[in-house]
């Protein structure tokens, strides 16, 4: 019995070893990417140009940063960018709220067909009626406008919006009804109810599907791009279009010293897109740690 105690103790220990060197090589891959850009986005002309230094930068030039921020019209694209992802993400996430309640608290007829459809909308890409509700649009004279975004945000396309509608199933389902029978005794109406009991039960779903619909329609492109048609320019579309042609007009050999002088200027552009998420993660990261394990995802 004792030797068998010190075989599972070793065997622990081999585990945490290899997961630890598992979560470090992770966060290699995830973490050289964004060190790589930062360190070249800041590198002056002469590092870039001598081939003995890959690395650490012998001083900080913020040049391309004014250069690529004049180009891209970075504090209008900004705002753009934030109006778009905040309006929408508020949008989705007030229409997920009040689907997952009525699913939840109240007699709906054939309620597992509609959680089966939920389920089914959830499998299938948001590409696949693409170009379908592209010519509705065109036939409507919405395409170019902003409404083109937001009504299919208010018809719950985004991130997956069947899970976070079956997230608010299992929250509003997690209280008694006898809440809900109290307040009616004391006067309360199916709004009062909602707002006063339902939605302070709820608000770890609500900020979790609002970070992450916001993430989610901040990196958006091809939609985005589809139905805007240029009218209104967010984040990442000018920094594809920047990097696009800047590149083809640039085009030099992979290695070169001009190639390291367009890969400075890339760079600036690529941290400059997603400095405001970084931002936002680290502002928010306690928030959305709890309310991921608030709602039950993590499974426990």
């Amino acid at each position: 019995m004792k030797i068998q105690t010190v075989k599972i103790k070793g065997w622990g220990k081999l585990v945490n070893l290899v997961s630890a060197f598992l979560l470090i090589g992770i966060g290699f891959v995830y973490l050289y990417p964004i060190l790589y850009m930062a360190v070249v986005s800041v590198m002056p002309t002469s590092d870039l140009i001598n081939p003995t230094i890959q690395w650490l930068p012998t001083a900080l030039d913020f040049g391309s940063f004014s250069l690529v921020s004049n180009i891209m019209e970075y504090p209008k694209t900004l705002v753009n960018t934030l109006l778009l992802a905040s309006v929408c993400a508020a949008v989705s996430t007030l229409v997920c709220c009040l689907v997952g309640y009525a699913l939840a608290r109240y007699p709906v007829p054939r309620k597992k067909l509609w959680t089966f459809i939920l389920l089914l909308v959830f499998i299938i890409p948001a590409d696949v009626v693409a170009v379908p509700r592209y010519v509705l649009f065109t036939q409507f004279h919405l395409v170019g406008s902003f409404l083109s975004v937001l009504l299919p945000a208010s018809f719950g396309q985004g991130l997956k919006s069947s899970l976070c509608i079956l997230l608010f199933m299992q929250s509003f389902s997690s209280y008694p009804k006898s809440y809900d029978e109290a307040a009616e005794l004391d006067g309360a109406g199916h709004g009062k109810i909602f707002l006063r009991i339902a939605v302070p039960m709820a608000v770890p779903v609500i900020v979790l599907t609002f970070l992450l619909s916001f993430i989610w329609y901040w990196n958006e492109t091809s939609q985005t791009g589809m139905y805007l048609a240029g009218s209104f320019q967010t984040l990442p579309l000018k920094l594809g279009q920047f990097d696009s042609l800047y590149g083809s007009a640039m085009a030099t050999s992979v290695g070169s010293a001009a190639n390291r002088l367009n890969e400075r200027i890339q760079m600036a552009a690529t941290i400059l897109a997603i400095a405001p998420l970084i931002l936002l993660y680290f502002g928010f990261q306690r928030s959305l740690i709890n309310s991921i394990e608030t709602a039950g995802i993590t499974g426990e």
